[in-house]
């Protein structure tokens, strides 16, 4: 049995698309699932047991690209896929396992996708209220539990990428994940990460900033204002090392982010701070991780910036209450 999966765009979506891989393989232990996804996620994607290879999508994020994705499909049609999983509900989303002639195509309806797929799923909201349990349904019914994400990460791994970016090999750092895709209103201030970098770094638990080029100026935000209690290490290391980084932490501070995923998925002590976006939608998957959200009546809002102007959904969380929050987690 050949399964192609389409995967999402988005890192946590990545992740929380691995109990619907687990899951075939429970179905069909013989099955071999290849992922059509962005370069950058191959990286994830090598860490999941159940991905047994990686096909580059080389549309970038809304990208048409109609005669493209045709001759794609078509170069896919050799390798006898006999299922296909479309997990973005997308119209184009679902060309290339359409062009590939793959007998069953399976995905929620989406945007029409009458004839692209022919096992259309409809979603229905109040049974599958998290994301993670509506990829998982288009295996079948869904189990009384879902398997976790879990990403792998050896010591020889996380040594290695201490020593190419020179830090310490016997540091059991407080990573600190300050950046958000979507956009600001997912993001606590930068001046309460420095708050907490002051609170909480000590030589043996040193606060490290992880996160990819974009969040590069905010991590030197956080480390001036922390007055050389926080290291920003933000793009300077690759997917890959930041996995192995975030697999050696003694706690994880994260705005709700794929690297908050990340951490999840890597079972360490967790600490997610959630404004505008929901933790009934997307959690972190880990029994090991706390959610620390004010629960406000205009959260969650979904919206990239504050449509009201005070931010109090994550303005009003302080360093001391995660400070606190850490400390437990540290003692868990």
């Amino acid at each position: 049995m050949n399964i192609l999966v389409v995967a999402p765009s988005w890192i946590g979506d990545t992740i929380l698309a691995q109990p619907l891989l687990a899951l075939l393989k429970r179905n069909t232990p013989d099955a071999r699932i290849e992922v059509l996804a962005p370069d950058w996620s191959a990286p994830l994607l090598a860490r999941m047991a159940e991905v047994d290879a990686v096909i580059a999508n080389p549309f970038r994020h809304g990208e048409f690209g109609f005669a493209a994705r045709r001759a794609l499909g078509r170069r896919l049609a050799g390798a006898d896929f006999q299922q296909a999983y479309v997990l973005p509900n997308s119209w184009k989303s679902a060309l290339i396992p359409f062009f590939a002639r793959i007998p069953r195509r399976i995905g929620y309806q989406g945007e029409s996708r009458y004839l692209l797929l022919n096992e259309r799923h409809r979603l229905d909201v109040a049974a599958h209220p998290q994301l993670v349990q509506r990829y998982a349904a288009l295996a079948g019914p869904l189990p009384a539990s879902l398997p976790l994400p879990h990403l792998t990460s050896t010591g020889e791994q996380q040594w290695a990428v201490r020593s190419a970016l020179d830090l310490p090999l016997d540091a059991a750092p407080v990573i600190f994940c300050p950046g958000a895709e979507y956009g600001p209103a997912k993001r606590w201030p930068a001046q309460h990460f420095a708050a907490l970098a002051r609170l909480v770094a000590t030589p043996q638990n040193p606060v490290w900033l992880i996160g990819s080029a974009k969040d590069a100026a905010v991590g030197d935000e956080i480390a001036a204002a922390a007055q050389g209690a926080a290291l920003n290490l933000c793009g300077r290391s690759t997917l890959e090392q930041a996995i192995d980084l975030i697999a050696s932490a003694r706690c994880v501070v994260s705005n709700d982010s794929g690297l908050m995923h990340v951490a999840a998925a890597l079972e360490r002590p967790l600490v997610a701070l959630y404004g505008s976006s929901s933790p009934a939608y997307t959690p972190p998957l880990s029994p090991a991780a706390k959610i620390v959200s004010r629960n406000l009546p205009c959260s969650p809002c979904f919206k990239r910036e504050c449509p009201l102007g005070h931010f109090d959904c994550m303005s009003g969380i302080t360093p001391p209450q995660v400070a606190t929050t850490i400390a437990a987690q540290f003692q868990a």
